[in-house]
């Protein structure tokens, strides 16, 4: 989701020119950790830093890392600019390029003010699958190109999904994602809406290819990021809606299904941390642990027993609008989308 409430400091665009996409091995950093629980130093050092590793991009959304696999290169990230509508790719040698233009909108002429991909991932084949706006579907396509994209899902029972927001793959060879209106021309009072705003799952493919779509949860006013637990028996959806901030925990059940959630996080403890506005994209690491975009950062939450909500360990405070975030490099860079930067912070958790 993008809003346009970042408060850094303008020198950060000179250190990289107006409005371009420049690198250099001397990054910039932004923004402080703030650490609420001594458990926190557990996952990021003391001396920690948020390197600025690009900037001049309009939204930045759904960045994914890439292992190399055989017959593919890797080590390098990619992620969205939704309002540009191209996939951009980052490594630490040659900085940013272009990796796919168009990414979400193939049409002619305007379709909004984010038409392209949002959330990005790898599935378990090594396809990235993009949750893709102006399109209003989720694709996937083999990272070399060869063979075009292949629709996964556009629509539930004969009608169109509105503007798929983010994708996570699950090692069944199904596909769980959240639908939104927030890439639609009038988002929610759009004329061309024709569903709820829910979370669907994809179907594994059957013999002769096909795949079903069912919605998994309906009662969310907006849900936004994401995930699965490291052992794919919870999966967990974050909520963009500002006046209900929440981030839900479902068992997934035998049939791909999930049951009733419960709140892990809600309005309440981000009140108590000074933190305000709805949460967007997030990732978990090998413990469990949640890494969640809201409060102008990036909110770190530990697992408890029971059924209440999750420990709040601190805060990755960038200090405006932030999007997604992923894990990258060995698996302890997190590498963090916030408004019109690329960022990235070196942890000692490992990501899943």
């Amino acid at each position: 989701m993008r809003t346009h409430s970042f408060t850094v400091l303008i020198g950060l665009l000179t250190a990289f020119g107006s409005a371009s996409i420049a690198q250099t091995t001397n990054y910039p950093t932004i923004g402080q950790v703030v650490r609420t629980d001594a458990r926190l130093d557990n996952l990021i050092p003391k001396d920690a830093k948020i390197d600025v590793l690009a900037s001049g991009f309009i939204w930045t959304e759904g960045p994914v890392w890439v292992r190399p696999r055989a017959g593919q290169d890797g080590n390098f990230l990619l992620f969205s600019d939704v309002p540009q509508n191209t996939i951009f790719k980052w490594t630490e040698k040659d900085g940013v390029t272009t990796f796919l233009k168009p990414s979400g909108y193939t049409g002619l002429g305007r379709y909004s003010d984010e038409p392209g991909s949002n959330g990005l991932t790898i599935d378990p084949q090594g396809y990235l699958v993009a949750a893709e706006h102006g399109d209003r579907r989720i694709s996937r396509m083999p990272l070399n190109g060869l063979g075009g994209k292949q629709t996964l899902a556009d629509s539930y029972q004969g009608k169109r999904l509105n503007s798929p927001n983010d994708v996570v793959s699950h090692s069944s060879g199904s596909y769980y994602f959240t639908d939104p209106p927030y890439g639609m021309p009038n988002r929610e009072k759009d004329t061309t809406r024709q569903l709820g705003l829910n979370v669907y799952r994809i179907s594994p493919a059957q013999a002769d290819g096909r795949r079903t779509v069912a919605i998994v949860v309906s009662d969310l006013t907006r849900p936004n990021g994401i995930a699965f637990s490291p052992d794919e028996k919870t999966l967990y959806v974050a909520q963009s809606d500002p006046a209900n901030p929440v981030i839900m925990a479902y068992p997934v059940q035998a049939d791909g299904m999930v049951g009733k959630g419960r709140v892990i996080i809600g309005k309440e403890q981000m009140a108590k941390q000074g933190l305000r506005g709805g949460f967007d994209g997030m990732k978990v690491d090998q413990s469990g642990n949640i890494w969640a975009t809201g409060g102008g950062g990036v909110v770190v939450l530990a697992p408890t027993a029971g059924t209440g909500p999750y420990d709040f360990l601190g805060h990755i405070r960038i200090g405006g609008a932030t999007a997604n975030c992923a894990w990258g490099d060995d698996g302890s860079t997190l590498y963090i989308t916030a408004d019109m930067y690329l960022c990235r912070i070196k942890t000692t958790a490992k990501g899943f």
